[in-house]
């Protein structure tokens, strides 16, 4: 079974932007998914048990703090990679960040 990647940004400029970049891993059988929102990213992370996911933090429905809170507390799927993306540079929202 291929690894899977799971993009996670309510922008769709962003999102293009990852899908493009992580494009060629595709060539190597790693399967890009996408998802709009936080409660859209749980349902896939439920679903397709992606190794990586790349989850924005300033997202409508669920930020993707409760969602990365989520993943790791709830659900203990502590095997899941979470990187964070973020505009926000303040060191609370970095340790907020690592905390969850």
């Amino acid at each position: 079974m291929g690894q899977k990647i799971l993009i996670v940004d309510d922008e769709p400029h962003i999102r293009l932007l990852l899908e493009q970049t992580l494009e060629e891993l595709e060539d190597e059988g790693v399967e890009i998914l996408v998802a709009n929102d936080g409660e859209e990213a749980l349902a896939k992370i439920k679903s397709e048990s992606p190794e990586l996911v790349f989850l924005d933090v300033m997202m409508p429905k669920m930020n993707g703090f409760d969602v990365c809170k989520t993943v790791k507390r709830e659900l203990n799927l502590e095997n899941v990679y979470i990187i964070m993306l973020t505009a926000k540079g303040q060191e609370f929202d970095k340790q907020k960040g690592q905390e969850v």
